[in-house]
C-alpha cells in the first residue's frame, strides 16, 4: 500500500494538469503501397493528452560514435523545448535512456516506475527486443547500411574520440553513456525513468495510455526494437508515431546504397512510414520551431502531389527518395483526403521551401492554401512542375469553383511559361529527342527516348521560354515541346516537363533530366 501512494500523487498532479487541456491536433504522415511504389498519405488525428505520452529513447549524454554524441547534442536543446510543451499539455513525458538506470537509482521518476503495480496482462516478449514487426518488414529489409559497427565517422575521427572519452572516464564501463543528456530534463513530481517493457507497460497500463509519440536514437536500431520501442508498441495495440525530426540512425554511408548520413536517416524515416507507424514534426503538435541538424545541407523541397491519372504520387516518392536524396529534404503536401475542403496538408511548408514540385490536376484549392503559394512564388521561391502540373490549379471550361476555394489559371502561362491545350491519343507512339542547346540541364541526358504517355500540346510556349526536349507523336506532323525552362513573375527559375508518366521513370535519361531540372531550378547546378 505505502508503494502505490508513492506513486499515486505523481499519476494525480499529471491527470488534473492534463485535464484542463486542449486536444492535440496534427497531421500524421504514412505510406501505402501502390503498383508504382509506396504513395505518401496525410491524414489529420486528434489525440487526448491525458492519453498520450512521450517516450524519449536513448537521448544519451555520450556515445561511441563521435558523429552521434555530436547530433545527439544538437537535438538536446529542441528536445527540451518540446518536453516542456508537451508535459505542459498534459502528455506523460518518460525518459528511457537504456543501459542508465543505476545512474537513477533513488530519483523519484524512476521510483515511480519501478513502483507502479504490475499489470494484469502482461505480453509475452515485453522484455525482448524486437527485429521485425512482420514478414512483410523482414522480407523490405532496412533501406541502409545496418552492420553493427556502422557508423559516419572516419578512422582519425574515432581516435581522436577515444582520447576524449579516455580523459572523461569513460572507457572503464562497458558503454561510454551514463545517464539521459543533461540538457534533457527530467521533472521527479510528473516524469517516469524506465528502460524496462514491463515497467513502462505497467505505467501505459496504469495511466489508460493509447498514443505515444516515439524520439529518440538510433531509428534503425534503438528506437525501433528495443523492448518498449515503436515495433512493441505496435505489437501491443498502442498508437504510436515518430517525431521525424528528433531522430537520428546509425549507418556506415560508404557502405552500399551509399547515401548520406541525413539522407540516409530519411530513408529509414520513409521504412518506418511503410511498415511501422506513421510520423509527424514536433512543431505541428507541440509549437516552436525546428531546424535541420547543420549537417544537412539539402535544399528544402515542397512537393504538391494530387492527381490520380499517372501515379505520380508513388513514382515521383521513389525517384526523388533516390536519385535526388543527396540534395533534396522533402515535405509532401496533399489535399486533406479527410473531407472536399481543398485543405492542403503540409501547407506551412510552402513558408521556408527552397524549391516548389508540383504535380497536381485540375485543383481548386482552399483559398488560404493557394494564397501560400502565391506568396511564395511572387517572393521568389523558384518552381517545377512535371506532366499534369500544367494545369493543376485550373478547372475545366465552365466548372464554378466552389466556395471556399480557389484556382489559378494563369499558373501555366505566367508561372511555367507554358501554354497546355490538352494531348494527342495515348494510343501514339512518341519519341523524345534533344534540341540543339548547350543548357546545363541536358548534360549527359542521351535521346532519343521513348516516352510512355501521350503527347501534350504545348505549342507555342510563351515568350521567353526555352524549350530543350521535343517529342513528335506517331502520325502526327507537328512535334510539340516536352521540356522547358522559364522565369517566373518574380524572376526566379522554373522548370517543366509534359513526361511522367509512370513508363518514363524506367527510362535513365528521363530521370537525369528530372534530377538535373531540380537542381537548376533551386540554382544547384
Amino acid at each position: 500500500m505505502k508503494r502505490i501512494l508513492r506513486w499515486l500523487p505523481g499519476i494525480i498532479a499529471g491527470a488534473s494538469l492534463a485535464g484542463a487541456q486542449e486536444s492535440l491536433q496534427f497531421t500524421v504522415q504514412s505510406r501505402s503501397a501502390g503498383p508504382h511504389g509506396a504513395a505518401v498519405a496525410l491524414r489529420e488525428v486528434t489525440w487526448n493528452p491525458q492519453q498520450s505520452a512521450l517516450i524519449l529513447c536513448d537521448f544519451w549524454d555520450s556515445h561511441s560514435s563521435p558523429g552521434s554524441a555530436r547530433r545527439v547534442s544538437e537535438l538536446a536543446p529542441r528536445v527540451a523545448e518540446v518536453v516542456a510543451a508537451a508535459r505542459s499539455r498534459g502528455v506523460l513525458i518518460m525518459h528511457a535512456p537504456s543501459d542508465c538506470m543505476a545512474f537513477y537509482e533513488g530519483h523519484a521518476a524512476r521510483r515511480r516506475a519501478q513502483e507502479t503495480p504490475a499489470a494484469d496482462n502482461l505480453p509475452d516478449g515485453i522484455d525482448q527486443w524486437q527485429y521485425w514487426l512482420n514478414a512483410e518488414e523482414e522480407a523490405a529489409g532496412y533501406p541502409i547500411d545496418a552492420s553493427p559497427d556502422g557508423c559516419d565517422d572516419t578512422d582519425a575521427e574515432k581516435s581522436a574520440w577515444q582520447a576524449v572519452l579516455a580523459r572523461e572516464g569513460r572507457l572503464t564501463q562497458r558503454w561510454p553513456w551514463r545517464s539521459q543528456h543533461p540538457l534533457v530534463p527530467i521533472d521527479p513530481e510528473r516524469d517516469v525513468i524506465s528502460d524496462r517493457g514491463r515497467e513502462i507497460w505497467n505505467v501505459l497500463r496504469a495511466r489508460n495510455i493509447r498514443h505515444v509519440f516515439m524520439a529518440g536514437v538510433h531509428l534503425n536500431r534503438c528506437v525501433c526494437g528495443r523492448p518498449f520501442g515503436i515495433r512493441q508498441l505496435r505489437r501491443l495495440g498502442i498508437e504510436t508515431v515518430l517525431l521525424r525530426d528528433l531522430t537520428d540512425a546509425l549507418f556506415d554511408p560508404r557502405k552500399p546504397p551509399q547515401f548520406p548520413q541525413p539522407a540516409g536517416t530519411s530513408r529509414m524515416v520513409a521504412h518506418v512510414e511503410r511498415y511501422l507507424c506513421g510520423t509527424t514534426e514536433s512543431a505541428a503538435v507541440f509549437g516552436g520551431r525546428s531546424s535541420p541538424l547543420r549537417e544537412d545541407r539539402r535544399a528544402s523541397l515542397a512537393v504538391l502531389t494530387g492527381e490520380d491519372e499517372y501515379h505520380t504520387a508513388e513514382t515521383l516518392t521513389g525517384f526523388l527518395e533516390g536519385d535526388a536524396a543527396a540534395d533534396f529534404r522533402i515535405t509532401w503536401l496533399t489535399e486533406d483526403s479527410a473531407g472536399s475542403t481543398g485543405k492542403l496538408l503540409h501547407a506551412t511548408a510552402l513558408d521556408s521551401a527552397d524549391l516548389i514540385l508540383v504535380s497536381m490536376r485540375r485543383k481548386a484549392l482552399a483559398a488560404p492554401d493557394l494564397a501560400s503559394l502565391r506568396r511564395a512564388v511572387a517572393r521568389g521561391v523558384p518552381v517545377a512542375a512535371i506532366r499534369t502540373g500544367s494545369h493543376a490549379f485550373s478547372l475545366r471550361p465552365g466548372t464554378a469553383v466552389p466556395a471556399g476555394k480557389a484556382v489559378w489559371p494563369e499558373w501555366d502561362a505566367h508561372v511555367l511559361g507554358g501554354n497546355y491545350q490538352n494531348h494527342h491519343g495515348a494510343d501514339a507512339h512518341v519519341t523524345v529527342d534533344l534540341l540543339p542547346t548547350s543548357h546545363p540541364i541536358l548534360r549527359g541526358v542521351d535521346g532519343p527516348f521513348a516516352s510512355g504517355g501521350s503527347l501534350y500540346r504545348n505549342s507555342p510556349l510563351q515568350p521567353g521560354a526555352i524549350p530543350l526536349l521535343s517529342g513528335k507523336a506517331e502520325g502526327i506532323a507537328q512535334p510539340e515541346p516536352v521540356a522547358w525552362v522559364h522565369a517566373t513573375p518574380a524572376g526566379a527559375r522554373s522548370f517543366t516537363t509534359s513526361l511522367g508518366h509512370p513508363d518514363d521513370f524506367a527510362v535513365p535519361a528521363f530521370r537525369r533530366l528530372l534530377h538535373h531540372g531540380l537542381r537548376w531550378a533551386a540554382r544547384m547546378d
